[in-house]
């Protein structure tokens, strides 16, 4: 188990596979765990260095339980310390849902890091932040039961039982600061590097990252008609094609520049 230390906050990464690095972000309430189940890891690691992050707050990594520690801008600096720490100049960037989110954050605070982007299920503006949060913060007084249902799809056993060992306190912290969070939107114009964007167009996001999209001069959205949010990140036989043709399409494209 590997670790990294920011601002007195330890990250958990783990590493698989070999080649041109990639970061590999998770959404809230879940862990790294999901991107092996769902057949991500061993469909990307034949050709990539995988880097596998536990966002603070989730997995093996610290929870604090001070909202001030889940500034988004602390998540990038959670995934710049790991890149550091690996001796790492840059790598590709795949995120889902919050972990989509961190993306556009570290378009924002650590842009030279990455090659390119690929959010999932995700935006960057501010819209519905205090909505979900006062949803979230009213089901996790019940205690950690009420946050399989939240997912809104079937899930499996395994995924079940991990979702009950989330500390309560720390997804609490995390909803206090994301509902005041500011919108990321300034960004979206800056991003001149690749980006793909991927989203099911029954997720209630959906309107906002088509926005998105348009704001952004280098980004390709595709679409997964009749998907959910967490549909969407479930049928990685739809999605990992796409993922696998964009990173290809950007590594020949960095080596014709060589």
């Amino acid at each position: 188990m590997a670790y990294t230390s920011n601002q007195g906050v330890r990250i958990h990464y783990r590493i698989e596979g070999a080649g041109t690095p990639l970061v590999i972000q998770h959404g809230f309430s879940d862990s790294p765990e999901t991107w092996y189940d769902l057949g991500y890891v061993d469909a990307l690691k034949q050709q990539y260095q995988l880097i596998l992050v536990d966002a603070r707050g989730h997995g093996a990594s610290d929870k604090p339980h001070d909202p001030h520690a889940y500034d988004v801008q602390y998540n990038a600096t959670d995934i710049v310390a790991i890149l550091d720490d690996l001796n790492l100049p840059q790598a590709h960037f795949l995120g889902y849902s919050m972990g989509g989110l961190i993306g556009f954050a570290l378009a924002k605070y650590a842009p030279t890091r990455f090659f390119s982007f690929i959010i999932g299920g995700a935006h960057a503006s501010a819209r519905g932040n205090s909505a979900a949060a006062t949803l979230w913060l009213e089901r996790l007084l019940q205690g950690p039961a009420v946050i399989p249902p939240l997912w809104d799809a079937p899930i499996s056993p395994a995924l079940h039982a991990r979702l009950l060992t989330n500390d309560v306190e720390a997804l609490m912290a995390y909803w206090r600061k994301r509902r005041e969070m500011p919108s990321l939107e300034d960004v979206l114009p800056t991003m001149a590097m690749p980006c793909l964007l991927l989203a099911g167009d029954a997720d209630p996001r959906y309107p906002i990252i088509q926005e998105c999209v348009s704001s952004m001069p280098n980004a390709t959205l595709v679409t997964f008609p009749g998907l959910n949010h967490v549909g969407t990140l479930f049928r990685s036989d739809l999605v990992l094609p796409h993922v696998l043709r964009f990173l290809a399409t950007v590594n020949q494209e960095r080596s014709g520049q060589r």
